[in-house]
């Protein structure tokens, strides 16, 4: 620390990246560097792929259900780590919760207990939405009730208790960033690996705009929203990898936990979504308007004025077309 500089401030991180191979992951990872941050990025690579990792990150292959391997790369001394290393279909989840009881809930008591072995004290945890479960109310905020209804949502909460715990017990100190639905891409182009198996509105626009899938269907189109299609919270990636730096720097300047919503404060339909696509790929992109889902709400959407107060974050690239935009520039790229 230098003189006169104040406690808890840090010039230059050393930080781990659980999973930073993976879509958000690494466009958190590119954010650390972008600001001088020296970048350690731990991953299995089993959703994530070498093509998001950068030259100047170390880069361990090893999963986070190996304890020896968590504890023998944290012994090398970090400022902080990020834990984005979760499985996170929510429909697999439902057919197969021992595969996320094991991954998720499992490997996160390994990155905590590996963190008391080894010192590290701030604990950046990529949560989600999906801990709220229906909404009673809209914009869902952090004092909603947290009733998930599939079991990826759970895994995520368990995981957030545990972290209470940890600060209580071991003085860990945490936030756990609660966000909607990723969109889009790195503006400047530099991620080019594309996420796998996403079942998620936008990639599948645009898997079917490259003609890898048919058609996108539309599940339902008679709900109570602005054109009947379901409308959902979308953030931006690089405004979440931003969150995460805030998140993280604030943890080592108060030294306090918390839990905020990461999201645009609007919704966004299929349907619009469709319609940006179709203008900025020039593609047809054909849909079909099927039964809705069981359990889906015509709408989802959270506010952020938690998340502007604490971290003086709002979304910046969150619009429609910057996020459609941003998606098509990278997937056009494999097309060819």
């Amino acid at each position: 620390m230098k003189d006169g500089e104040m406690p808890g401030t840090i010039d230059k991180m050393r930080v781990l990246v659980i999973g930073g191979a993976g879509y958000i992951g690494s466009h958190v990872t590119r954010a650390l560097l972008d600001r001088g941050d020296s970048v350690t990025v731990y991953d299995n690579l089993s959703t994530g792929c070498r093509q998001n990792l950068f030259k100047d990150v170390s880069f361990i292959k090893d999963d986070i259900l190996n304890y020896s391997g968590l504890t023998r790369v944290m012994k090398k001394g970090f400022d902080a780590l990020v834990h984005l290393a979760a499985f996170k279909a929510a429909g697999e989840s439902m057919q197969k919760p021992e595969k996320y009881s094991v991954n998720n809930i499992s490997g996160t008591i390994n990155i905590l207990n590996a963190a008391c072995e080894t010192g590290i004290k701030n604990f950046v945890f990529s949560s989600s939405a999906a801990v709220y479960g229906e909404p009673e109310y809209l914009p869902i905020d952090e004092k909603h009730p947290t009733k998930p209804e599939n079991y990826y949502g759970y895994t995520k909460l368990t995981i957030e208790g545990f972290l209470n715990w940890y600060d209580k017990l071991k003085n860990i100190r945490f936030a756990a960033l609660r966000y909607f639905n990723a969109a889009g891409y790195d503006p400047e182009g530099r991620i080019k690996g594309l996420e796998k198996n996403s079942a998620n509105l936008l990639p599948v626009i645009m898997d079917v705009a490259i003609g890898k899938r048919k058609e996108l269907l539309v599940f339902g189109d008679d709900y109570e929203t602005k054109d009947g299609t379901g409308v959902r919270d979308y953030v931006h990636v690089t405004d979440l990898a931003r969150a995460h730096l805030s998140a993280m720097d604030l943890l080592a300047k108060k030294g306090e936990s918390f839990i905020v919503n990461l999201g645009s404060d609007t919704g966004v339909s299929v349907n619009e979504m469709l319609t940006a696509a179709r203008k900025i790929t020039g593609k047809p992109v054909p849909s079909r308007v099927v039964d809705r889902r069981p359990g889906d709400p015509a709408k989802l959407c959270a506010t952020s004025k938690k998340a502007l107060a604490l971290l003086k974050w709002k979304p910046e690239y969150s619009d429609v077309q910057t996020m459609v935009r941003t998606a098509w520039n990278v997937y056009k790229a494999h097309s060819k």
